[in-house]
């Protein structure tokens, strides 16, 4: 485990060198779990993790944290060095870091930041995310193995309030539900349930209100959290008792452009063509402006990570990245549908992590 973490340490000081930097700095957040397995609480104490080219690590923590840092998975070759309340650990930071040109990761605190730059004289601080993000996008065999896991357990989530009655029930009520089945089948912490019902599934990320949900009502839900660190997010369109006037076509075309996105993922693909891909279908169905978002999102330690399957990014695909494919169409005053899975991509294509059935569900 620990020499895993090394890797990705020696990884990231790679990058920033090649960047021509002179190291990175790195506070609480999915970085710093990424490389030292440490999920440190984001306080206004500061902790601070600086790695350099030809000097090892060292974290900086507050005394109170320390024996949390030190049973880190992934703590193993980094110096520990700790500073106790009433100092001031900026003074304590300037010893560690020394001048130069220092990335700092995107999630950095306005104030850590600006106190840094005023305690370290000759210090520039320039965003990490340019340089850490393309680690972070690339899964190793464990984390797809963990992606899986979580895909797994909203899979299941879908399936148990499929089951339950939707006519006469708020949107709120079945956002519940779903809370409640993601944490039955494992998730310790629930990110996100989206409920639209009716006109309301037309804002994509419209939240869940008191309206009742009625026969003829699409529901547009889109929910997921985290297992084991790493995120769930998928996304189904139900009926209720009987599809509303139209919306088969739209869900036939939504359909067909998540399976032609998913179909044109491979090693070497830029994301913008596999949004593309979608696009084409939906633009080809005639409903080409009510896809108003872009096809997908990176997951991982975040539910919103690189890469970003969007216009005008030309980034290859390589095996490993995890993201989600998830085209959409939206009637203003009538209804949305949206269908996402999170897929990873293989040596020669692309594995589906969730496997609930895309097929139109009538619930009661």
């Amino acid at each position: 485990m620990s020499r895993r973490y090394e890797a990705r340490r020696e990884r990231a000081v790679g990058a920033v060198e090649a960047a021509g930097l002179d190291g990175l700095l790195v506070t609480p957040g999915p970085d710093l779990r990424y490389l030292t397995g440490y999920d440190a609480l984001p306080l206004e104490r500061l902790t601070l993790l600086r790695l350099a080219p030809r000097t090892g690590p060292v974290m900086l923590v507050p005394r109170l944290e320390r024996p949390a840092a030190a049973a880190a998975d992934g703590i193993d070759g980094v110096a520990l060095r700790d500073w106790l309340d009433g100092e001031d650990p900026y003074e304590a930071a300037a010893g560690l870091v020394g001048t130069g040109r220092f990335a700092v990761t995107d999630g950095t605190w306005a104030t850590h930041v600006l106190s840094l730059q005023a305690a370290v004289a000759g210090i520039e601080l320039v965003a990490a995310g340019r340089a850490l993000a393309p680690l972070r996008a690339v899964k190793d065999g464990d984390e797809v193995s963990a992606l899986a896991r979580a895909a797994e357990a909203a899979d299941v989530a879908f399936r148990d309030v499929a089951e339950m009655p939707f006519a006469g029930a708020s949107e709120r009520d079945v956002a519940a539900n779903l809370e409640d089945a993601l944490r039955r089948h494992g998730h310790e912490r629930v990110d996100f349930t989206i409920v639209g019902s009716g006109p309301n599934g037309a804002s994509p990320h419209h939240g869940a209100s008191e309206r009742r949900i009625a026969e003829g009502d699409a529901v547009v839900m889109d929910f997921g959290g985290f297992v084991g660190g790493y995120g769930s997010d998928i996304t189904r369109t139900v009926v209720v008792q009987r599809p509303p006037d139209g919306f088969e076509e739209v869900y036939g075309a939504v359909h067909a452009a998540q399976q032609a996105a998913f179909e044109a993922v491979a090693p070497g693909v830029p994301c913008e063509e596999v949004d593309r891909a979608a696009r084409d279908v939906i633009e080809r169905a005639g409903f080409g402006d009510r896809f108003i978002h872009r096809t997908g999102h990176g997951i991982g330690l975040e539910t919103h990570e690189e890469p970003y399957l969007v216009a005008g990014n030309r980034t290859p695909l390589e095996a490993g990245m995890t993201f989600s494919i998830e085209p959409g169409i939206y009637l203003e005053g009538r209804f949305g549908v949206r269908i996402e899975d999170i897929v990873a991509v293989t040596a020669d294509g692309a594995r589906r992590l969730n496997l609930a059935t895309r097929d139109l569900v009538t619930v009661r």
